[in-house]
């Protein structure tokens, strides 16, 4: 194929040599010490198993409203988006302080059957500035701790509050 150039690799010897001819390259040779000692060096990072980055997280409740006006009061989330899915499911998406992952509550349809979330399934853990003062906020609007607060052993301390649907919800104030 005229015009388009060649990788070789030469194992005879000592030492691996990169060979590239065509391309205006005519017999390029160079060592693979040579070459990952070249300041030009970038390794190849394929890795098509890797993702990219968390999205969202989805959790399926009963009450889809109830749900969310819990985030909203208690947590002080927003909802970005609400929508019906494809399979007529409720959805909407709720937007976390501090970071690009959103929260996607789900309702599915009338006829599906109903959530049952099992004791430490799975909890959301969200940082605090000050447990004593969010923990009052918390009371003021009618949400009580289901845990804590307590002191772990790194001196932060945590707490639970627990969602509509059961989810378990984890406050941290780290240490200072």
């Amino acid at each position: 194929m005229a015009g388009h150039g060649a990788l070789g690799v030469l194992l005879a010897g000592a030492a691996p040599r990169i060979v590239l001819r065509g391309l205006g390259l005519a017999g390029l040779e160079i060592s693979a010490s040579e070459l990952e000692n070249s300041s030009n060096f970038r390794p190849l990072r394929s890795n098509p198993m890797k993702v990219q980055k968390l999205l969202h997280t989805r959790m399926r409740v009963n009450d889809i409203e109830r749900s969310v006006k819990f985030y909203q009061e208690a947590l002080g989330l927003e909802a970005s988006r609400r929508f019906l899915s494809p399979r007529g499911a409720q959805l909407v998406f709720l937007k976390t302080p501090g970071s690009e992952e959103e929260i996607e509550l789900c309702q599915m349809p009338a006829g599906a059957d109903a959530v049952v979330v099992q004791p430490d399934l799975m909890h959301l853990a969200f940082e605090v500035e000050n447990m004593e003062t969010f923990v009052a906020a918390l009371k003021g609007k009618g949400y009580a701790l289901s845990d804590g607060p307590m002191k772990t052993g790194s001196g932060s301390v945590i707490a639970f509050v627990d969602a509509p649907e059961g989810y378990e919800v984890e406050l941290i104030q780290h240490a200072k």
